[in-house]
């Protein structure tokens, strides 16, 4: 106990830089990882320009040569929860606290020879980050006396601020190796460290197969294991194609929250997916990226709202069968340009568009949703400034569009009831510098 936890201080410490919110069409996942994919909203399975084919494809490591990427996003969320129709003290709304992050990442990827590479990825999922200060002022009105006394009642009937904050550090080395002219594979084992923390969820305690492990348990850390392949083929000199395939990473169980989460874990689900990219001109490429993600196969993501408050005792909150966020299993669809201006200057853009993982906006999804809203459309642009002959200036923008999210709330099971509405959107800026040889 005493290693686990002073490698979770230690893990603390980096998984604190790596934070973000729950917004784009991925579900919890970013749209790219990269300078390159940050500008091109993620469109880069087939598209080899920087060292980060560990989080997309690892077969780019041999095309992508040897250089160093590093950079950050500053991720600005805003989030706004509303209960009406109730007709109770419950009616009231709040926004999110927390509205800037920041989130670090880097690579490198080096040529062993003509046809070896190995390269080595750094990136974060950040994740379901929310947290609501807001309370409806009603004395005595929470539903978990017990805990929080005569305290007014937060949004989902606990007390003080309510949030969830889901951190998952991601460390991707591997090798890619040319098995045939323009034809290459690559591998990267998926070491993966989270870091979670819930508050706010006092109420949820009635319904738990362990009480003490629900709420206000302070952060709490689980490694996992994972694998990614891909392939990159150069089927012309102008066409490439790129697929990429990475497995459900078995986390470990949170011990201080297995009374929360579904089956203890959050697991990262199986994800594929397939690219091209098309030199149109000499100076211009599109690309264009096709991605699943298996939310659905996941407890902790897939199980349904209802699934405790519909039968307390077999589906006790923190079992394999307990509620969850009833997400489905997902399409994203992304395309991005390239225009090579001049030998220092490229321009890039793209646009993504992933539906919401919510499987529907009925009373079995809704409720737990106001903790994770998700954007249907991202835009994003940036450029990359090339001073000299073997360094890169890189700066980028994207915008998740504005949406709603509404539906009756789970609460009409405990007599409360009414309509639950989230809005969101977010704002970014990502900064990067890349060595080349």
């Amino acid at each position: 106990m005493k290693t686990r936890k002073i490698l979770g201080w230690g893990l603390g410490v980096g998984l604190g830089l790596v934070q973000s919110s729950a917004m784009a069409g991925g579900g919890y996942f970013a749209m790219g990882y990269g300078p390159m994919a940050r500008h091109m909203a993620g469109a880069t399975t087939a598209y080899a320009e920087d060292a980060f084919a560990g989080a997309s494809n690892p077969a780019k490591w041999l095309a992508a040569g040897n250089r160093v990427d590093i950079g950050g996003e500053f991720f600005m969320p805003y989030r706004r929860v509303e209960r009406t129709g109730s007709n109770t003290v419950h009616d009231f709304a709040t926004t999110s606290a927390k509205d800037i992050f920041v989130l670090p990442e880097g690579a490198i990827s080096r040529r062993i020879n003509e046809r070896l590479a190995w390269g080595v990825t750094v990136y974060g999922n950040g994740g379901l980050n929310t947290e609501y200060r807001g309370n409806n002022g009603v004395p005595g009105s929470n539903l978990a006396p017990a805990a929080c006394g005569n305290k007014p009642a937060n949004f989902l009937l606990g007390c003080d601020k309510l949030g969830i904050d889901i951190v998952q550090l991601v460390t991707a080395p591997g090798v890619a190796y040319e098995v045939l002219p323009g034809h290459t594979l690559g591998i990267a084992p998926l070491l993966v460290f989270q870091r979670f923390e819930a508050y706010g969820f006092q109420a949820f305690r009635a319904f738990s197969k362990n009480p003490t492990d629900v709420s206000n348990r302070g952060w709490d850390w689980a490694p996992g294991l994972g694998v990614r392949v891909g392939w990159l083929g150069e089927i012309s000199s102008r066409l490439s194609l790129g697929a990429a395939w990475a497995s459900r990473v078995y986390m470990d169980e949170f011990e201080q929250y297995d009374g929360l989460i579904a089956d203890g874990a959050l697991d990262i689900p199986e994800n594929y997916s397939l690219g091209l990219a098309w030199q149109a001109t000499r100076d211009l490429t599109v690309t264009f990226d096709y991605q699943r993600i298996n939310f659905g196969d996941v407890p902790a993501t897939g199980n349904g709202v209802l699934n405790t408050l519909l039968n307390p005792v077999d589906d006790a909150l923190g079992t394999s069968t307990g509620t969850g966020f009833n997400w489905e299993n997902q399409d994203n669809f992304r395309t991005g340009v390239v225009y090579d201006v001049n030998p220092t200057l490229a321009l890039r853009a793209g646009y993504a568009y992933g539906a919401r993982p919510q499987r529907d906006d009925g009373i079995n999804s809704v409720t737990m949703n106001m903790l994770t809203p998700n954007a249907e459309h991202q835009f994003s642009a940036g450029l990359t400034w090339r001073p000299s002959p073997g360094g890169e200036f890189h700066v980028g923008y994207s915008r998740f569009i504005a949406s709603a999210y509404e539906g009756p709330s789970a609460t009409a099971l405990l007599g409360i009831g009414g309509t639950e509405r989230i809005e969101a959107h977010v704002n970014t800026v990502m900064l990067g510098w890349s060595w080349r040889q």
